[in-house]
């Protein structure tokens, strides 16, 4: 146990420092309300982490009715494997955002170390490649004629790694990752520098916990995120699960910007705004196996600053299906 809190209080160090960062301009990755539910998405170490092979599948449509809004489904794969001293899963994903659209697939392996009769340090790798296609031909140019820059449209295989840390136990975790580790270019090698587009390498803290043990349980959790490019966002969630079949949630999304089409509204005390959405969730375990979750975002960002904007929806839906090798594990509760 003393092991275990001394690697909770590094990591959260670690979370501390990465909180720190400067301030930057742009966030690239998917973004997920229910993250807590699709963790493989965000950290190979936590494969294997539910003890049995588990399937999830998460499609989210933000901003629902806006032309060129961001579209992503994920689907993930992972068990554990030699005397679950091993976790090894699959994430395949599709997101669109606009004129881009990336579809790929990672393959996560997680070394996993048993800190007491509980307590699991896991240590994680995943590699993979995304088939990337920017279509600038069908950019609408309004009054303009044409513009040699989008002239022909891009397409790249990029390949990638990434790696991360999950400290857990069957009531708490703790982690940091970097999904993505090469920053590859994402245009045509003829143009300068400073118009170069990338990918940005991310960084994630994550960490939640239970309170309560016997039919009313309260699921606190946190997820943070900086990439060089943009200003730190948080997300914040809390859970309450009643006889651990439906649980009833709240996030608060936080970014220091908001941006759509390419627009950046400043705040009145000079900085950016802080507020991207208020999230309400439902999570039901129809069963053993079977866990079904459901959000909705309010938009609290600069969109609802024009009247066309007003209440544009945002729905998140999470599927998840464990394949229990034994009764005796399907039957013990699993909160993360």
């Amino acid at each position: 146990m003393q092991n275990f809190i001394k690697q909770k209080w590094t990591l959260l160090l670690l979370l501390a420092l990465l909180a720190g960062g400067n301030k930057a301009q742009a966030q690239q990755d998917k973004m997920f309300s229910q993250y807590m539910f699709n963790m493989m998405a965000l950290n190979p170490a936590y494969a294997g982490s539910r003890d049995v092979l588990s399937a999830t599948a998460l499609y989210r449509n933000q901003w629902g009715g806006l032309e060129g809004a961001p579209q992503t489904a994920t689907f993930t794969l992972d068990m554990p494997v030699n005397r679950e001293r091993v976790g090894v899963g699959i994430q395949l994903f599709n997101d669109r955002v606009g004129l881009e659209n990336w579809t790929g697939a990672m393959l996560s392996y997680a070394f996993r170390i048993k800190l007491g009769e509980r307590s699991t340090l896991a240590l994680g790798l995943q590699g993979g490649a995304a088939s990337f296609r920017w279509d600038l031909t069908s950019a609408n140019l309004g009054s303009s004629q044409s513009d040699p820059a989008f002239s022909s449209s891009i397409s790249k295989i990029l390949p990638n790694f990434g790696t991360g840390i999950y400290l857990s136990n069957d009531r708490s975790y703790l982690g940091i990752s970097v999904p993505y580790l090469i920053e590859s270019n994402l245009n045509s090698g003829d143009v300068s520098s400073v118009q170069r587009a990338k990918i940005r390498r991310h960084f994630y803290g994550m960490m939640g916990f239970v309170i309560g043990r016997n039919n009313i349980k309260l699921k606190p959790s946190m997820l943070v995120k900086y990439v060089n490019g943009a200003p730190l966002a948080l997300d914040g969630n809390l859970n309450l699960w009643f006889s651990d079949r439906i649980a009833f949630g709240v996030s608060y999304r936080n970014n220091r910007f908001n941006t759509y089409a390419g627009q950046i509204q400043a705040a009145p005390n000079g900085d950016v705004l802080t507020s991207d959405a208020l999230v309400g969730m439902i999570e039901l375990q129809l069963s053993d196996q079977f866990r079904f979750g459901y959000s909705y975002d309010w938009t609290q960002n600069g969109l609802n600053s024009n009247r066309q904007f007003l209440n544009i929806p945002t729905h998140e839906i999470m599927l998840r299906y464990e394949f229990g090798f034994t009764k005796s594990k399907i039957l013990t509760p699993r909160y993360f």
